[in-house]
Order: structure tokens, then C-alpha cells, then sequence
């Protein structure tokens, strides 16, 4: 989804709202109307850069006025753009507890033993919650955990780690049929 290093994605462009040129903005920020103040956004579309000129929170969308978007074909034309930040725009985490997904990339994945099972290379969220994936550098095979306290006890960003708790029916398989 992201290509762009130094790049953090906060949210998509979706279908125009009204006939006065604006759209809804699927965000990802932990507050919605917030991403309207980053200045101007990064996109997917090569050459394009927007500006949001009014964000207000509707349901559970954003609707916002693009800067030079005055009409409802404008808008349709924007459907689908994906919207980034440069990572240093961003304020800086408050608490040792706070990260972005972003800082997580590439941090060593160990057991609590302090055995290392490999490097974090995705924080997705298929609808049910944030999971983190961990890429095993030998075999290359990919797994997937709940990106829960229980299972992801310990995150240190200073120090390059994060430690999982294997969920025990991850570690028992598939029961044995009666």
C-alpha cells in the first residue's frame, strides 16, 4: 500500500459528497479530522498534491473541500486516491507506549526467551482489529498475530524490538478429530 519511503498513510479518497466539489475521506488517524492538518498531502497519482481547505466528521467519514476541486466531476475524478504524510510532519509520541505502525517496520520480533523469530513487515487491519506480521528471514513464510497487549507485550522502538506472546492455540495446531 506503501511504497514510498518516509511516507505514512492516513487515509483514501472515496465517492464525492454534494454537487459543490467535495469528497469523503476514509481516514486513519487516530483523530479523523485531524488530517487536515498536515498541510499539503502526498498521493498515489503521480504529480498530485492536495490541499484539504475544510474537514468535518460525518459518521464515520470525513467530508472535506479540496483546494481547486469546485465541482461534483472534479471530485469523482479523485475517487480512490490513497493520502500520505512525510513521517516528520507528525508530532513526536508523548508516551513510550505510543508508536505509529510505521515504527514498527522492521523491528526484531522475539519470544520472550529473547529467541528471535523474525522482523515486523506489515501492520494490516482486515475489519477485525490490527494484526501484526512477522517474516521469518529463513524461510521467508509470514505470521500473522492479534496486535493485542496480551499477545504483543513489550514494544521498544529506542532499542529496535518487540516481544510476542505465541497465543496457545497458535502453539497447539488443529485438535485431533473425535
Amino acid at each position: 500500500m506503501n511504497d514510498k519511503p518516509n511516507k505514512i498513510f492516513l487515509g483514501q479518497i472515496g465517492a464525492a459528497h454534494g454537487i459543490k466539489g467535495q469528497v469523503r475521506i476514509a481516514t486513519h488517524t487516530q483523530d479523523p479530522e485531524a488530517i487536515g492538518s498536515y498541510g499539503p498531502l502526498d498521493t498515489d497519482r503521480p504529480g498530485l498534491t492536495v490541499t484539504l481547505t475544510s474537514v468535518r466528521l460525518q459518521k464515520n467519514v470525513v467530508i472535506a473541500h479540496i483546494k481547486g476541486v469546485s465541482d461534483r466531476n472534479a471530485a469523482e475524478q479523485l475517487n480512490g486516491v490513497s493520502l500520505f504524510v512525510d513521517r516528520h510532519k507528525l508530532p513526536e509520541t508523548e508516551d513510550e507506549d505510543d508508536f505509529y505502525h510505521a515504527d514498527l517496520i522492521g523491528l526484531e520480533a522475539r519470544l520472550e526467551s529473547g529467541v528471535v523469530i523474525g522482523k515486523v513487515s506489515a501492520v494490516p487491519n482486515f475489519g477485525a482489529g490490527d494484526l501484526i506480521e512477522i517474516r521469518d528471514p529463513q524461510s521467508g513464510d509470514t505470521y500473522l498475530y492479534p496486535f493485542t497487549k496480551a499477545v504483543v507485550p513489550h514494544v521498544s522502538v529506542a532499542d529496535g524490538f518487540l516481544t510476542i506472546v505465541v497465543p496457545l492455540d497458535a502453539e497447539e495446531g488443529e485438535e485431533e478429530p473425535d
